[in-house]
């Protein structure tokens, strides 16, 4: 389950997706973000997975090395799930002494699914697609207006740069302890 984890990683290609700028690439990710909390209908988180499942084809990731990164947290989205799905007033679809669900629960337990998942995957692509050493520059660049009002862009873009090059290594450390 810990090598499932995709986020931090690296798959080597020369799709488009993979050529193109990092700030570009970090730019479309947290507008996908935004998009992702703004939306509020399924007509709109549609249209954010057929945006998605286009980038994922034209990457040419495999979409089960993708998918194998959801793994990690399928107990989060089946908690999240049942969360929202028994916790929610609302109209009442079934009840079995004090558990009901309701029609708002399960609206939206589904958009907080769908929400995560289309979250994991849509971040996993920045890192899939971008090799770090080209995503610490993005970060730096997209930083330096800030080294005017005394933001250290290039130690910012080293931390996150950092972190994300660990992730594998932890990864491997934790699976030796286990």
């Amino acid at each position: 389950m810990i090598r499932d984890i995709t986020i931090g990683q690296y798959f080597a290609g020369n799709s488009v997706i993979h050529r193109l700028d990092p700030r570009v690439k970090i730019i479309a990710t947290l507008l996908f973000i935004i998009e992702l909390f703004i939306v509020d209908n399924f007509m709109g988180f549609a249209i954010a997975a057929i945006c998605l499942g286009t980038v994922i084809a034209v990457s040419k990731v495999p979409f089960s090395f993708i998918v194998r990164g959801l793994k990690p947290i399928i107990i989060i989205l089946l908690f999240t799930f049942t969360l929202n799905m028994f916790m929610i007033d609302g109209r009442v679809l079934w009840q079995w002494g004090f558990l009901r669900i309701t029609a708002e629960g399960l609206r939206t337990a589904v958009f907080m699914a769908v929400r995560l998942i289309l979250l994991i995957i849509g971040s996993s692509m920045l890192t899939l697609c971008t090799r770090p050493l080209s995503l610490t520059d993005g970060i730096e660049r997209l930083l330096s207006p800030f080294k005017r009002i005394g933001v250290p862009a290039h130690e910012i873009a080293m931390m996150m740069t950092i972190a994300l090059r660990f992730i594998p290594t932890l990864l491997e450390e934790t699976d030796k302890i286990m």
